[in-house]
């Protein structure tokens, strides 16, 4: 199965889009965003658990990272409200599950072999940091080999400078919109920006919160 596989491509998925696929696991629905292979794949998708669902213990061959984006998700180790940051390296292994449902934003095996930093962050009590342009803060997620992830806040009618996205850019929006050239992206959108691309976005009176990755798209 391939979706969304030329990562010289760029690619807009919004929320009014959605298809959701049934997994083989009752109870979990997916919303696949990009994929090579079929149930042991490199992916990026929004997973759906319904109240009482889950999965076996099992292995992450190649990492797991996950955003909590509704709900809680929980496994042994702990639970997971909306707003945690998790990052599950190769070799690691887990049994997930939710209770009363929940809703992630799920990347697996595509972690750098020598990556093997276990993250968890809750972000609704993590500190924002003021970044370069006016009216952006960052919170920093992860750091490495030249892929960098974090939580991106821009105020209402904030402009960022024209820039070019070297080593690609990944946006999945998580509240407010943002638009550029090509278009407006609203809550729930995924956009994967191929290395080389260039934008200057902009925010309108609601400002916009992103989940943003940069770096790493053309070597995938």
């Amino acid at each position: 199965m391939n979706i969304n596989s030329d990562f010289n491509q760029r690619v807009v998925q919004s929320a009014q889009q959605a298809v959701w696929t049934a997994s083989p696991q009752p109870g979990v629905d997916r919303r696949m965003l990009d994929r090579i292979g079929d149930e042991t794949a490199r992916a990026t998708s929004i997973v759906r658990y319904a109240a009482g669902a889950g999965y076996a213990q099992h292995a992450h061959d190649g990492g797991e990272e996950i955003f909590v984006l509704q709900g809680v998700f929980s496994d042994e180790h702990g639970d997971y409200p909306a707003g945690t940051y998790l990052r599950n390296p190769p070799g690691t292994s887990h049994t997930p599950f939710s209770r009363d449902g929940c809703m992630l934003f799920v990347k697996l095996r595509q972690f750098a072999p020598d990556d093997t930093q276990a993250v968890r962050i809750d972000t609704t009590k993590a500190a924002w940091y003021p970044a370069s342009a006016p009216g952006v803060s960052v919170l920093p997620l992860h750091d490495h080999a030249g892929v960098n992830t974090a939580l991106v806040r821009w105020a209402p009618n904030t402009r960022i400078p024209a820039h070019t996205h070297l080593g690609g850019e990944e946006i999945l929006v998580l509240a407010g919109a943002f638009k550029d050239g090509n278009g407006t992206y609203g809550s729930g959108t995924w956009l994967r920006s191929p290395h080389g691309s260039r934008h200057t976005p902009r925010t309108g009176p609601e400002g916009a919160i992103m989940y943003i990755k940069v770096g790493g798209i053309s070597a995938r």
